[in-house]
């Protein structure tokens, strides 16, 4: 197993209660738009990679036959499961399964999703890969993650700000680069969206254990940072408790052509 994915397990473990109970990850119109433009049918099979939380599967089961939710983390997916059978939802089955090595057959589900993970996968078109090989033909293929920038220079400093707050953040693509490898990977792409979501800075820092020490280095980044960077951030009351900025996602949807 790979570094990065020894440490996101390690963190994870440590951190899980904290992400289901996430406003970020539990609540937000990216849910309703996932679930949109996905559309799923009642006959549905759907597997949600990387469930965190399990707040996408959750959205999902109403809907469907049957969600398969997965996440590389042990205590992650028992929070999840927790979370959601808690709530009477019986439709939901949960295994550990790594986003790059998933343990289904070809052709095994109607729709794969995954939300707010792949910065956190070492080998994101091995992922891409994966997911489109369990994916029926005609098959709907959703993925949400944080997006960057085109400039360099503020996905630079994006993606140093993700890092010193959570080392097992691996990396963000742009969406020329998410277009570039689900095209690549046989997708038929059926819809584009584009969001932000805010963040206040402290108990965003804090859900990954990040001490006064820390967010102040993080607020010293962003301090230091350029004009269009802290643009693309947003960032309000910066020196206050209240700060807070955006972080930018793309939401991305196609279909399995072959």
């Amino acid at each position: 197993m790979s570094d990065k994915k020894t440490l996101s397990k390690k963190r994870y473990t440590q951190f899980a209660s904290g992400y289901v109970t996430s406003e970020t990850h539990a609540k937000g119109s990216d849910l309703d738009t996932l679930l949109t433009i996905a559309d799923p049918q009642a006959s549905w099979r759907v597997l949600d990679i990387a469930t965190g939380g399990g707040h996408t599967a959750l959205k999902f089961a109403p809907h469907v036959a049957q969600v398969m939710a997965t996440d590389l983390t042990p205590n992650m997916l028992a929070e999840a499961e927790r979370f959601i059978t808690g709530q009477g939802v019986t439709n939901v089955k949960f295994r550990l399964a790594d986003a790059e090595n998933l343990p289904f057959e070809d052709a095994s589900f109607d729709c794969v999703t995954c939300r707010i993970a792949p910065h956190h996968f070492p080998d994101v078109p091995k992922f891409v890969s994966e997911a489109v090989r369990v994916l029926k033909i005609d098959g709907t293929l959703v993925i949400q993650d944080h997006m960057l920038s085109e400039d360099s220079d503020i996905a630079q400093l994006t993606e140093a700000f993700e890092t010193l707050r959570d080392p097992s953040h691996n990396r963000a693509y742009s969406q020329t680069e998410w277009m570039s490898m689900i095209i690549q990977s046989g997708i038929k792409i059926t819809g584009r969206h584009h969001l932000t979501k805010r963040h206040i800075l402290l108990p965003w820092a804090r859900r990954q254990g990040n001490d006064d020490a820390m967010i102040a280095q993080l607020r010293k980044m962003v301090a230091n940072a350029s004009d269009e960077a802290q643009a693309w951030m947003a960032i309000q009351a910066w020196d206050s408790d209240e700060a807070s900025f955006v972080n930018h996602h793309l939401i991305i949807a196609g279909t399995k052509m072959v």
